[in-house]
């Protein structure tokens, strides 16, 4: 029967009714109760069967901290195991989605860091003091603390490709360094037209531990923009297939809002199963062992001789300095875009 005493086949377009819209759901008499929550990096809400995550350290340019995957894994779960929650919408509060790594404590090896709100990674893989004396240029460096670490973060953001239901990433501003990680991990990108998408780090210091980049471009063009580190915009993006359609800064809300409603609309089921089958081909396609190489890759890329100098000169000079003498070379750090230094992407 459906809400109206009618026989579901009796009433037009039933199989749209919500899981708890309908008089035998398995759901009857079983209500969720309020999750008092609050996070340190992003904000959570349901509206229209959407759940919203909202990155929000816009002061910082939305980096990622020891809370981001934390808290994303989580919100994410909580969408997952929501039954009016149909499609999942990540995106990113200010003037960008999210610039990376909040890497100045490690560059710097200054060992200091905002308290996780979470539990305590005091003597930990992921304690700020331990990593910055496992990336002492005159220390022993054990690459699997290093990989401990940085998979952690890996296998958080991955929670984006394999939630049940689908993931949405709408991108403005800047979408940078390990903001990649995330985005690429999401079933569909949608951007802004003059969202700046790449991964600078691979001038020195850094390789994308997600390893999405290929299976989302394809070989060659993932390849041109690794081998340079340049960046593409939103508009390139939806070209190249990266993103699944980009809309001029001013109507990119909307145009998020036509896309995720559509899919909304859809059963939680149908999403499900498709989603399941279509990630069949990642993983056949080895998408876990590109992040695991990938993960490594980045630890070795911080312990060369060319990445202890980038790091030395950022502990001298600070990071975003250390960032733009790297960047500015290839034409797209210049010292102007340095101005705003507390909202702009870190790495």
């Amino acid at each position: 029967m459906t809400p109206m005493g009618e026989p579901v086949g009796q009433r037009e377009a039933g199989w749209r009714d919500g899981l708890r819209d309908v008089d035998d759901s398995l759901f009857d008499g079983r209500e969720q109760q309020p999750v008092e929550s609050e996070y340190a990096s992003l904000t959570y809400e349901v509206t229209d069967r959407i759940a919203r995550i909202t990155f929000n350290r816009p002061h910082r340019g939305n980096t990622i901290t020891a809370d981001t995957p934390r808290e994303l894994v989580e919100v994410v779960e909580r969408a997952d195991l929501d039954p009016e929650v149909h499609v999942i919408l990540l995106s990113g509060r200010g003037k960008g989605f999210c610039g990376g790594y909040d890497l100045g404590i490690y560059a710097e090896a200054d060992g200091s860091e905002t308290a996780p709100r979470g539990p305590s990674t005091t003597g930990t893989v992921i304690d700020p003091i331990v990593q910055a004396r496992n990336h002492n240029p005159h220390g022993q460096w054990d690459p699997m603390v290093d990989y401990a670490m940085m998979s952690r973060f890996t296998r958080a953001f991955s929670c984006l490709m394999h939630a049940d239901k689908p993931t949405v990433a709408k991108i403005h501003g800047f979408c940078v360094a390990g903001g990649t990680d995330i985005a690429l991990h999401c079933d569909q990108i949608i951007a802004a037209d003059d969202t700046k998408i790449g991964y600078p780090p691979t001038r020195v210091w850094g390789v994308p531990s997600a390893g999405l980049w290929a299976h989302r471009l394809g070989d060659q063009r993932a390849k041109r923009l690794l081998f340079t580190g340049d960046c593409i915009t939103g508009e390139q993006a939806a070209e190249w297939g990266l993103a699944v359609e980009s809309a001029p800064a001013d109507q990119l809300d909307d145009r998020t809002e036509e896309l995720v409603a559509r899919i909304a609309r859809m059963p939680t089921n149908q999403l499900m199963m498709v989603k399941l089958a279509l990630n069949s081909a990642l993983d056949t396609q080895g998408v876990s062992t590109s992040a695991m190489i990938s993960t490594v890759f980045d630890g070795v890329s911080r312990h060369t001789r060319e990445g202890y100098a980038f790091q030395q000169r950022a502990a001298t000079v600070g990071f975003r300095e250390a960032v733009r003498e790297r960047d500015e070379v290839f034409g797209d750090h210049k010292r102007n875009a340095m101005k705003d230094r507390s909202a702009g992407p870190t790495d």
